[in-house]
């Protein structure tokens, strides 16, 4: 069980969770309580920077609340699409955990 939670990057309890081609983090925004999954296409979103020693994805999160402020997460890569880096402005990363906490949440 532990060699398939490694495979496809369950059990990590955080930003960098893994779908195929997608990697998945969880924004809490500030001034709500909403948790956004925001998903990076590895294959199609990422960009290479400036000094061309890896990539970078820049992706604006928004809840559902007008409360809610919006939240600009930037993620770098080295050259091999290996996670080096996450930043939140305007919110913060939280765990996998805390995002299906939230959604029950909604749900209930």
């Amino acid at each position: 069980m532990n060699f398939l939670k490694k495979l496809f990057g369950g059990g990590s309890g955080g930003a960098g969770d893994r779908d195929g081609s997608g990697m998945y983090f969880y924004v809490k925004l500030l001034r709500c309580e909403d948790v956004i999954r925001v998903r990076v296409d590895m294959n199609n979103e990422l960009s290479l920077n400036d000094d061309a020693t890896g990539y970078w994805v820049r992706k604006m999160v928004s809840g559902s609340n007008y409360k809610c402020s919006h939240a600009e997460l930037n993620v770098y890569f080295d050259m091999s699409r290996n996670l080096q880096n996450s930043e939140v402005q305007g919110g913060q990363l939280v765990k996998r955990e805390d995002y299906e906490a939230w959604m029950s949440k909604q749900q209930a």
